[in-house]
């Protein structure tokens, strides 16, 4: 029986899974696809669609960041480390993307009824429920609130004895809606993070900002490798998605873009390699 009465339950759920191809994308057009679906799902109230998506070693900078003071040597210190830096066109500030770093967006229609909040609050509700399905001992411990230390700090981190692991954003566009998380799945957080805050030194350099910049504790990132979860793979991951997506669907297929769906995306991605081109 299916679980209709879940917040997330929809007649018709989509995948878009690029865990694997996604790694030989570049990672703006992962932005243009998340604009362009939104627009698809905004004329479907029955509908979900989401995506999940891998890019190798990239950092992610908010408009913020490309404010700095000397951004451009933080962005130069970024390359010499052997990162790939581009500009999102969503909110938030840096965050790091790897091979061992799961991205998930889940498009849908906004309403009166689809609060800021209330969305973000679907994708908390959304990740313990994959986690708990893994069984990782610590999954009961997970907590939604701010990680102020970590990079990328929002009310909606998620964390587990004080250590994130999870960042959660959310775009709003033409009638739909994208929450987006990356979930630190393998390796070292504390390593990721004291990237960023090397990333930060270079680019401020003491300077007075616009706005406050996090003040980066790397011991206050982890994986869920390291918290825990230490048979947890991506892929696990992704599989498990699918079982939750079958279960508040009443069916589960694959997106295929349409000819209408790529004039859009290319124009989606036209705009957004536009503005990096300026930063990057």
């Amino acid at each position: 029986m299916k679980q209709q009465q879940l917040p997330l339950f929809r007649k018709h759920w989509y995948i878009i899974d690029q865990s694997l191809t996604g790694l030989g994308m570049n990672p703006v057009q992962s932005f243009a696809y998340d604009d362009t679906l939104c627009r698809i799902v905004a004329e479907q109230p029955d509908w979900g669609i989401a995506r999940t998506w891998v890019h190798d070693k990239t950092i992610v900078l908010g408009i913020q960041d490309s404010r700095l003071p000397h951004v451009e040597d933080g962005i130069q210190f970024l390359k010499n480390q052997g990162y790939n830096v581009i500009v999102r066109n969503s909110g938030g500030l840096a965050v790091v993307l790897d091979e061992e770093v799961l991205n998930l967006s889940i498009m849908l229609k906004d309403s009166k009824t689809m609060s800021i909040d209330y969305g973000y609050e679907l994708m908390v509700a959304l990740t313990k429920s994959l986690l708990e399905e893994l069984g990782g001992g610590e999954s009961g411990q997970i907590v939604d609130g701010e990680i102020k230390e970590s990079y990328c700090p929002g009310r909606y981190d998620l964390s587990i004895f004080g250590k994130k692991f999870a960042g959660i954003s959310q775009r709003r566009l033409r009638g739909g809606v994208a929450v987006q998380i990356y979930m630190a799945v393998r390796g070292s957080g504390s390593t990721r993070a004291e990237l960023i805050r090397q990333f930060y030194e270079h680019a401020v350099k003491g300077m007075p900002t616009k706005y406050e910049y996090p003040k980066i504790v790397p011991d206050k990132m982890a994986s869920l490798e390291e918290l825990g979860f230490e048979d947890i793979t991506i892929q696990k991951l992704v599989h498990t998605l699918l079982l939750k997506l079958h279960a508040i669907s009443d069916e589960l297929s694959t997106y295929e873009f349409k000819a209408e769906d790529w004039n859009h995306y290319e124009a989606n991605l036209k705009r957004i390699l536009k503005r990096n081109e300026k930063m990057t």
